[in-house]
C-alpha cells in the first residue's frame, strides 16, 4: 500500500512540475517531470514500464535515432498501436520518465500498449536495466562529445555488459555495416538479428574517420571490400576470419535524388518493400531500413511500414523544411563528424547534380520515379553553390570540446559555398576550419548572434535559391526557438 501511495506522489508531482514548465513558458515538460518523480520514487521508470501490455523498445546509437524512433513510432501507429513515445528526444532517464508520466494517470494506469523510447549512448545501459526491453535497436557507433562519453571502445563495453543481462525473451536487432555495433551480438542470450546495406554502388573507398578499425577478437586491421563512410561498410578480419554477418533485412538497391528523397528496395524474411521515402542521404535510407527491420520484429504489417514511410517527416531540426517569410529554410543538425560529412556530402552531390553540363560532358542524373515526391515551389533543388549558415556552440548538450570540426570533411565545401554565414559561441572557431578546408575566405562571414545571423543570410539569399543551416544540438534549439517566435514554426513538443 505505502508503495502504491508513493508512487502515486511521484506522477502527481511530475504532472505538476510539467504543467508548470509550461505555463510559465520553461520549455515543454519533457525533462523536469521525470527529475521531479524520481526524487520522490527512484523505481517510478522500472514500475510504470512493466505495465505496458506489449512491452518496450529502446533504440540508440550516435547518429539516427532520433528520426529512427520517429519512423518506428509512425509505423506502429499506422498499424494501429498506442505507443508511448519520448517524440520530443528528451532520451535521458529523467526525459523518459517523463514521457511515461505522461501516459499514466494518477493511479498508474497507462494508455498505451507499448513503449517506444530514444536512448543516450551514455544512459543505455540503466534504461535497459530499469526498462527491461522487448526489443533493441542499436544503430552504430562514432566518436561524440569525447568530453561525456569517451571514445567508442569504452561505450561498447558498457553496453556489451547491458545486453548481456537480457533475457532469451529480447530481441537485439544490430547494424551489421558497423564492426563496433554489430560485434556486441556475440554470445548474448537475446534473440539476435541484422540489418544492412547490399548496394555497394554506394561506396566510397577509405576514410580517415574509422572509430572501429581493428577487429574486436583479434586486434587486427579489419579489411573493407566496400566503405559507405567512417567505418560503415563490408569489412574482414584477416588475422582470425571475423567477417560482417549476414543481415535478415536488407537494403537491396537504393536511388538517392538530392536533398528530396530517395527510392529503396528492402528484403526481409518472406517479402520486399520497394518505396520512395521523402527524405534524402544515405543515412536516411539506412534509418529507414532499420525502422521497417525493428517493425517487423514487433509484427507490424510491411505494408504499413511502406505507406507510413512514403509520407514521412522528419523530427525538428533533422532536415527539416522552413518556409521562412517567403524564403526556403532547410535545417539538418550536425553534431559529429561522421554525421557533419555525410551531411555535406548530401548537399555537395546535389548542388553537383544541379550544375549545368554541356553536351560533351556526361552527367549520372538520379531518376525519380513515378512514385517519388515532387519538390514544391518553394524547395527546389539547389543550384549551383550552396548558400550556407553554420552555427557552432559548445554548450553542455553539444559537448564542450569543438576538435571535432577538425576531423568532419568540410573540405567538400571548397568549391561549392557560394557564401557561407557562421554564428554561435565558436563562430570565430569553424570559420577558422573553413579557411583550412579551402572555402575561399571572401566568401565566409562571422555573426555570433544567431539571430542576427539568421537576418543576414536571409538578406542576402539569391532569389529562389534555398538557405542551408546546419547547426549543433542546442544552436538548433535555438534557431528553432527564433523560428517559433517570428511564427515561422511550431514548438518543438508540439511537432
Amino acid at each position: 500500500m505505502f508503495e502504491d501511495i508513493r508512487l502515486s506522489a511521484a506522477i502527481a508531482a511530475g504532472k505538476a512540475a510539467g504543467l508548470a514548465s509550461r505555463v510559465l513558458g520553461r520549455g515543454g515538460g519533457t525533462t523536469l517531470p521525470g527529475v521531479v518523480a524520481r526524487r520522490l520514487d527512484p523505481s517510478v521508470l522500472r514500475r510504470l514500464a512493466t505495465r505496458l501490455p506489449d512491452g518496450t523498445v529502446i533504440v540508440a546509437g550516435t547518429n539516427g535515432k532520433t528520426t529512427t524512433t520517429r519512423m518506428l513510432a509512425s509505423i506502429l501507429e499506422v498499424d494501429g498501436r498506442r505507443v508511448l513515445h519520448n517524440r520530443a528526444g528528451a532520451n535521458l532517464l529523467s526525459g523518459l520518465t517523463s514521457t511515461v508520466l505522461d501516459g499514466a494517470s494518477l493511479r498508474g494506469k497507462l494508455g498505451a500498449q507499448i513503449g517506444l523510447f530514444e536512448t543516450d549512448e551514455a544512459a543505455l545501459p540503466d534504461v535497459l536495466g530499469e526498462t527491461l526491453p522487448r526489443l533493441v535497436l542499436l544503430h552504430n557507433l562514432f566518436r561524440d562529445q569525447l568530453d561525456r562519453y569517451g571514445e567508442v571502445d569504452t561505450i561498447a563495453r558498457k553496453w556489451r555488459v547491458a545486453l548481456e543481462q537480457l533475457p532469451a525473451t529480447s530481441t537485439v536487432l544490430l547494424n551489421a555495416d558497423d564492426p563496433a555495433t554489430a560485434d556486441l551480438g556475440m554470445g548474448l542470450r537475446a534473440q539476435v538479428q541484422y540489418y544492412g546495406l547490399e548496394d555497394t554502388r554506394h561506396g566510397g573507398g577509405a576514410t580517415n574517420m574509422a572509430d572501429s578499425q581493428f577487429c574486436q577478437r583479434c586486434g587486427a586491421p579489419y579489411h573493407y571490400s566496400t566503405t559507405f563512410y567512417a567505418h560503415i561498410g563490408h569489412y574482414t578480419c584477416p588475422g582470425c576470419g571475423h567477417s560482417r554477418p549476414a543481415p535478415q533485412f536488407r537494403l537491396e538497391r537504393l536511388e538517392l535524388d538530392g536533398t528530396q528523397a530517395s527510392r529503396l528496395l528492402i528484403t526481409y524474411p518472406g517479402g520486399a518493400l520497394d518505396f520512395t521515402l521523402p527524405l534524402p542521404g544515405l543515412y536516411n535510407a539506412l534509418n529507414a531500413l532499420a525502422a521497417i527491420a525493428a517493425t517487423i520484429k514487433l509484427g507490424a504489417k510491411p505494408a504499413a511500414a511502406r505507406n507510413t514511410l512514403e509520407r514521412f517527416s522528419a523530427a525538428f531540426g533533422r532536415i527539416e523544411r522552413i518556409d521562412a517569410g517567403g524564403q526556403p529554410l532547410f535545417i539538418a543538425l550536425i553534431k559529429n563528424p561522421v554525421g557533419a560529412s555525410e551531411t555535406v556530402r548530401m548537399l555537395t552531390q546535389a548542388s553537383a547534380v544541379a550544375q549545368p553540363t554541356t553536351d560533351d560532358q556526361s552527367t549520372i542524373r538520379p531518376q525519380p520515379s513515378a512514385l517519388s515526391p515532387q519538390p514544391s515551389a518553394l524547395f527546389q533543388p539547389p543550384a549551383p553553390g550552396l548558400d550556407l549558415l553554420i552555427a557552432i556552440n559548445d554548450r553542455h548538450a553539444d559537448g564542450t570540446d569543438v576538435s571535432w570540426l577538425w576531423d568532419a570533411d568540410f573540405e567538400q565545401l571548397a568549391g561549392s559555398a557560394r557564401q557561407v554565414l557562421v554564428s554561435g559561441t565558436r563562430a570565430e572557431d569553424m570559420a577558422l576550419r573553413l579557411k583550412y578546408a579551402g572555402v575561399d575566405p571572401t566568401r565566409i562571414g562571422v555573426e555570433p548572434t544567431l539571430a542576427a545571423a539568421l537576418d543576414q543570410a536571409l538578406a542576402q539569399l539569391p532569389a529562389d535559391q534555398t538557405l542551408y543551416t546546419l547547426p549543433t544540438y542546442t544552436a538548433m534549439l535555438e534557431l528553432r526557438q527564433e523560428l517559433v517566435r517570428r511564427g515561422w514554426a511550431r514548438p518543438f513538443w508540439e511537432d
